[in-house]
């Protein structure tokens, strides 16, 4: 883009870097993680590209690994999810380039994409794979240049394995998502608990005594349905996967297909990183004034084309909620309204703040570790994707379970012995 950093606007610096300091008391394993760096700087003379969510939690992120030593850029990864104020705080105040504002244009995004692969990073470190997908399709000359990468959530990683499968991929990539303490806590809780505040703060909707239906039975899912039952839901699973649908059946929730589902929900919330998952004939037969978010990584849950296709109209009604009015559509006679949520986005990040902090602590525990493990050891690595390496999940629940005051046993050594003999029988 020709210049250092494009933020909305730096008068926002002060606002921000109280939500960066506020977000410090609840990530202490990255602190832990930050203090370390400082003294070792493992990432010395590394430049490091980030295509994240532009958040308070991510700008712990940020700070940890410049102070590991790296040279770090970073852009959204997701127009509408960057919190404007921690942009202009991270620009200002620590003097990080930061290419992203809420709200951008598709063309602005991917300018901001590739002015941070204009900075020719030795590692990406993506949320999505947008920014290892451009840097292959665009910048292809630089991939010989790369140490590895590391990918934030489920969508990046499955397109990074197709990559993989269709031997494409350029550099080997580690899949933090796949992480234990990442998947387990940030995708469970985190999800769960975000989602249904990005949906409340935009409807202000009462989930007692309604029907939600989920998309959708990963970890995210299963955070979803418990918060929404824990909230007096009554809770719909749709599932392709038998396992996870059986797993939703026996955790106590009715599962049906969408095309059932779509005529009972009162709101609906697809977590399943595929495309097109409500679509035309689903809207057809939806109740009116049903609800529609979205918490997979992109837009393409929801077919919003069709939905366009099917309305007479549509406005906007409160911020973050637009209402399309179908004429007659399907088998209903009538008009009927359907709303839809942050322009069918992540709907924890367009209106609300994301993850709380404390579960994006080991995520980020994970990411700054993984960049550690590839600057010691990606040189050496083919080009595949790779999960965490077992070591650095255990070390970042100890870090946790250290910072929560919480203490474990050990094993004694008969124990082990035990665990490691065939010999020892009833």
């Amino acid at each position: 883009m020709g210049k250092p950093f494009h933020v909305k606007d730096l008068k926002l610096t002060t606002d921000g870097s109280q939500r960066i300091a506020w977000a410090a008391r609840e990530m202490p394993v990255l602190r832990f993680i930050q203090e370390r760096f400082r003294r070792e700087r493992p990432l010395r003379g590394v430049r490091l590209g980030c295509c994240l969510h532009i958040t308070t939690e991510t700008a712990h992120l940020l700070l940890t690994l410049r102070a590991g030593g790296a040279e770090v850029v970073a852009c959204a990864s997701n127009p509408l999810s960057t919190q404007d104020d921690v942009a202009a705080a991270l620009v200002k105040v620590h003097r990080i380039p930061v290419f992203a504002i809420k709200g951008e244009h598709q063309k602005t995004y991917y300018e901001h994409i590739k002015a941070v692969l204009a900075t020719h990073p030795h590692i990406t470190m993506d949320d999505g794979a947008d920014l290892v997908s451009t840097l292959h399709t665009r910048r292809p000359q630089q991939l010989s240049g790369m140490i590895g990468g590391t990918e934030e959530t489920t969508t990046g990683v499955i397109r990074l394995r197709a990559m993989e499968r269709d031997g494409v991929l350029g550099y080997p990539v580690i899949a933090v998502n796949d992480a234990l303490t990442k998947h387990l806590f940030d995708n469970r809780y985190g999800t769960g608990q975000s989602t249904i505040d990005g949906i409340l703060r935009s409807t202000n909707l009462l989930l007692s005594g309604k029907a939600v239906v989920i998309a959708g039975y990963g970890q995210c899912g299963r955070g979803l349905a418990m918060r929404a039952r824990g909230m007096g839901a009554q809770v719909v699973v749709t599932e392709v996967n038998p396992l996870r649908a059986l797993e939703a059946l026996m955790d106590g929730y009715l599962v049906l297909p969408m095309a059932e589902a779509a005529r009972r929900g009162d709101l609906f919330i697809t977590v399943t990183g595929d495309t097109s998952v409500i679509r035309k004939e689903h809207f057809q037969v939806m109740k009116d004034g049903a609800i529609v978010a979205n918490s997979g990584h992109f837009n393409v849950e929801i077919d919003l084309q069709a939905l366009k296709r099917l309305s007479a109209k549509s406005r906007g009604v409160r911020p973050f909620v637009r209402e399309y009015s179908l004429n007659g559509a399907g088998a209903r006679k009538k008009e009927h309204k359907i709303y839809v949520l942050g322009e069918g986005r992540l709907i924890n990040l367009t209106a609300a703040e994301g993850h709380p902090a404390s579960v994006m602590d080991m995520s980020f525990a994970n990411q700054a570790l993984a960049a550690e493990h590839l600057v010691k050891h990606g040189r050496s690595l083919e080009n595949k994707v790779y999960p965490v390496p077992p070591e650095i999940d255990q070390t970042i629940a100890r870090l946790k379970l250290t910072a929560m005051g919480v203490k474990i046993d050990r094993l004694t050594p008969a124990q082990q012995q035990y665990l490691t003999s065939w010999t020892s029988g009833t």
